[in-house]
């Protein structure tokens, strides 16, 4: 979230989180304009899973904001409504003065309209994301929840109020009943023995339910594991002993913190341990996570992201490039 607010001044200073900072602000001058800009491309994630403005590095974003075309033709695009579109596109106007006033948006027929924005709890992209779930092993479901549960709001995209959408009782978990119902509201016609599949999948500690975790790691955005640094310290929370490797003893361990039943691991292992040496190094385990994870979301995948969470600054180099990318 854009670490700023404006209360009808202007400023000169360049400060947010990447993904969030509006054109005006890369140039040193704006206003109020710039908040509505950032709930531009909070409505856009909400809806697709993915910034509409993305790079391998902070100067990328900050080009792909001042030049990058919006996207609307991946999915899950083609199914969302033309009202919708409009708002974000009129949200994610480049001059500021043309933007929509936060009173603007909160007119919009987009938000105003019960017809025109249907209640859709779990989206295509969600579902989709649970069905690939489905397919990986249990080291990588186990994976997914240790990068999941450390990713920050931001990262999440959203999913904290889907989960609470679903979870119709508050009580914490989704039921099977929770999740066919949710289903249901988004047009699926998924069979009961499908949903009970989706189901056991996403429930990696076997409860009956799904807690937020387990959510999580079934449908946060998989271009999360891209990230070296998630990917590192998911793998260091299996290497307890810090020697390098996941040994069979490591993989027992991790098994009952996350509350399982001792699985086939020597066939977990075989299928990751491509050097055959009966353990499982970086390479091996980076290896797992990755593999499958390309199409993600459409045609846009995140290589690399950056932490949404943290502040950051512009070099001098890195604003006068800005400055020469906008005069052109």
């Amino acid at each position: 979230m854009v670490s700023f607010i404006c209360l009808g001044e202007t400023f000169s200073d360049v400060v947010g989180s990447p993904y969030y900072v509006a054109p005006e602000v890369l140039r040193k001058h704006y206003g109020p304009e710039s908040d509505v800009w950032s709930a531009g491309i909070i409505l856009y994630i909400l809806l697709s899973g993915v910034p509409p403005f993305w790079a391998e590095s902070e100067m990328g974003i900050f080009r792909q904001i001042l030049q990058g075309k919006l996207d609307f033709d991946s999915q899950p695009w083609p199914a969302i409504s033309e009202s919708a579109k409009d708002l974000i596109r009129k949200m994610l106007d480049r001059n500021p003065k043309r933007r929509l006033t936060a009173h603007q948006v909160l007119c919009h027929p987009w938000i105003v309209d019960d017809n025109i924005a249907p209640d859709r709890p779990l989206d295509s992209a969600v579902l989709s994301r649970l069905k690939q779930f489905s397919a990986m092993n249990k080291l990588k479901k186990m994976a997914l929840r240790v990068i999941a549960e450390r990713l920050s709001e931001e990262e999440i995209g959203g999913l904290k109020e889907l989960f609470k959408m679903i979870d119709t009782d508050n009580s914490g978990t989704i039921t099977f009943e929770e999740l066919k119902d949710g289903l249901k509201r988004v047009g699926s016609e998924l069979m009961e023995s499908e949903i009970k599949d989706l189901m056991a999948a996403a429930d990696i500690d076997n409860s009956g339910t799904i807690d937020y975790g387990e959510f999580l790691a079934a449908t946060v955005h998989l271009n999360k594991l891209e990230r070296e640094e998630n990917l590192l310290s998911a793998f260091s929370f299996f290497d307890k002993d810090g020697s390098g490797y996941i040994t069979i003893d490591e993989l027992q361990q991790a098994c009952k913190e996350f509350g399982l039943s001792e699985l086939h691991l020597d066939e977990m292992i075989k299928e990751i341990d491509q050097d055959n040496d009966g353990q499982i190094d970086y390479g091996e385990f980076a290896a797992m996570m990755r593999k499958g994870n390309g199409g993600i979301g459409g045609r846009r995948t995140m290589r690399k992201t950056i932490n949404l969470g943290d502040a950051f600054g512009l070099a001098t180099n890195g604003t006068k490039e800005l400055m020469d990318l906008d005069s052109k």
